[in-house]
């Protein structure tokens, strides 16, 4: 976020890059309810406030295991996007098929 923007509306300016991020990579806010923003915390939602609550509590949990992670090995690789995308797609995707 450049000085002008920051300098302006600040919190539209946030919530802009929040909306353009999910546009550029494809993705919807009902189906990613949680984002990391750089040098700012992260934001959580939900279609009720308890589910954002959950939200935020899932995103502590991931943050941890990822700070755990690099504890353990700093140069752990990312999971491959095949990967990614297969564990969201069979719970969450259109043909999904597992915990539901």
């Amino acid at each position: 976020m450049d000085d002008k923007m920051i300098a302006g509306d600040y919190e539209h300016e946030t919530g802009f890059q929040i909306m353009n991020c999910l546009r550029e990579k494809k993705l919807s806010h009902e189906d990613v309810e949680m984002i990391l923003v750089g040098n700012h915390a992260p934001f959580t939602w939900g279609k009720t406030p308890e589910k954002a609550v959950y939200n935020s509590a899932v995103l502590e949990a991931l943050a941890r295991m990822a700070f755990l992670t690099r504890q353990i090995r700093p140069d752990a690789p990312r999971l491959q996007d095949s990967l990614i995308r297969k564990h969201h797609q069979r719970k969450h995707g259109p043909d999904a098929y597992y915990g539901q």
